[in-house]
């Protein structure tokens, strides 16, 4: 996992890498809305790798996250002609239609930082920045080993569309109903915030309002766990309630060192994005082939392996981030 950028960082969002502008490929992002900070560092991996290689990049996405609301903006990328449409999708479904205009016309397909699970086939590949079948295990242990493996928990998620997001979930259930470690452990409620800060914020005040014996929350989701962390800090709870889930260490920091959390997980976002456009451009000039078992070297990362169902992983497994390591850590 990188701790810092690659390159120097660049505000531009939209750019050129050169001389050869005639024969770049064309990248771009489609984010599952606006505002999100999670997709900054994310967009920046784009941005630098395409300063290095044959690459044009761009960033679009819209204001909200619904499970329509990328449509308009990846029909007008196929009607621009585009080489490579990469999208962090917002449902594993409604997007098929749409995705398949774009495979017609000979655009390249990738889900990045989350996939259409069931809907594979209209997507070449995706991206995702780690084993997502680990995800919901692996947040059930880390809330568990805060509130000692006992008491009532819930999750703060985003959409109720999120493909990624209700993946874990199904594995957090999965995991509390079937290990004996989280027998003492009762999943109460989940909620959604939308990935809105002020939705989020009421879902987590409702939470504690239903629930006055709550122990944890889990909020797989950036906006989420720094709304959920915000509240436990104004309570003046935080020994009552433990906030975790998935966030970016520059907004968690503040709740690290004031000890509102303890303790919570991430991925380097920027890797993905710095990985997609690289095999994107390989797949596009033919340096690259997009079959499983293929494998293919990219800077800063090593060699990375294309599993089964064309997934791409950008690391092994979760970063846990605490007080110990939270200063090491800049996006």
């Amino acid at each position: 996992m990188l701790k810092k950028p690659l390159i120097a960082a660049t505000a531009a969002l939209t750019l050129s890498a050169g001389a050869s502008v005639a024969e770049d490929i064309e990248i771009v992002f489609v984010g599952k809305n606006t505002g999100n900070p999670y997709f900054d560092s994310l967009t920046q991996g784009f941005v630098d790798a395409c300063e290095v290689i044959a690459c044009n990049f761009e960033f679009v996405a819209p204001a909200t996250a619904e499970a329509t609301s990328q449509i308009p903006f990846l029909e007008a990328q196929i009607q621009r002609g585009v080489d490579v449409i990469a999208i962090s999708p917002n449902s594993p479904d409604a997007l098929n239609q749409v995705f398949q205009s774009a495979s017609d016309a000979g655009i390249i397909v990738l889900t990045v930082n989350g996939d259409i699970t069931g809907n594979e086939q209209y997507r070449d590949a995706t991206i995702l920045p780690t084993d997502f079948t680990k995800v919901g295990a692996d947040q059930i242990e880390m809330v568990g080993s805060l509130i000692g493996y006992e008491g009532e928990i819930a999750i703060l998620s985003a959409t109720t569309e999120a493909p990624d997001q209700n993946f874990w979930i199904e594995g957090m259930n999965e995991t509390i109903a079937n290990d004996p470690k989280y027998a003492n452990m009762t999943l109460v409620a989940t909620v959604y915030g939308d990935d809105q800060p002020e939705k989020s914020t009421t879902e987590m005040e409702a939470l504690l309002s239903n629930f006055p014996n709550l122990k944890g929350v889990i909020a797989p989701t950036t906006v989420g766990i720094a709304a959920a962390a915000q509240v436990v800090q104004s309570r003046g709870i935080a020994d009552q309630v433990k906030v975790t889930g998935l966030g970016l260490p520059s907004e968690m920091r503040e709740f690290i060192k004031d000890g509102t959390v303890e303790g919570f997980q991430l991925w380097s976002p920027y890797n993905e994005g710095w990985l997609a456009s690289h095999f994107a451009v390989g797949l596009k000039n033919g340096t690259m082939t997009n079959e499983v078992g293929a494998t293919f070297e990219v800077p800063n990362l090593g060699t990375i392996t294309i599993n089964e169902g064309n997934s791409i992983n950008t690391q092994s497994a979760l970063t846990t981030f605490n007080a110990d390591n939270i200063d090491d850590f800049d996006f």
